[in-house]
């Protein structure tokens, strides 16, 4: 019983090890570390109020990197995970260039500064994220038939 239980966790680490090597899996990855390293920068500055769309962007990129590893995602198909994770990558890269700019023109302390900064590099990170999933919103149909099958 503990050698399947141990089978599937490898199976479970592979799938994971293997969706870290495609393109969309790196990305959602540096979307992790780059919302980890913009939660401590903000934590650490004087005006912690800019933590929100940190700590939402963080908890939201494991969540989905988790669902597309393990394949989830083709199993719960009652939600169209191309126009969900569009929404939520555009709606990072809004959230994290306006909480940058306005952390970077309201000036501050270094770790503000330096949050600011790394969220300008995660908004172009997460808006090329929304980039990479529009393919996934365009599904080619088949042509229906004009004429009856009669012929008439």
């Amino acid at each position: 019983m503990s050698d399947s239980g141990q089978q599937q966790q490898t199976s479970c680490m592979g799938s994971i090890t293997s969706y870290l090597r495609t393109r969309k899996g790196m990305v959602i990855a540096a979307e992790i570390i780059l919302c980890f390293v913009i939660l401590l920068c903000y934590a650490a500055s004087r005006v912690p109020g800019y933590l929100t769309v940190a700590v939402t962007e963080l908890v939201l990129a494991i969540i989905f990197f988790v669902i597309f590893a393990i394949k989830y995602d083709l199993v719960i198909n009652f939600i169209h995970w191309g126009w969900t994770d569009f929404l939520r990558t555009a709606i990072a890269c809004v959230l994290f260039l306006i909480t940058s700019l306005v952390a970077l023109i309201r000036g501050g302390d270094g770790a503000a500064i330096a949050g600011g900064v790394f969220g300008l590099i995660a908004g172009i990170v997460f808006g090329y994220d929304a980039f990479l999933t529009i393919p996934k919103l365009r599904k080619t149909h088949a042509p229906t038939a004009t004429e009856s099958p009669d012929g008439v």
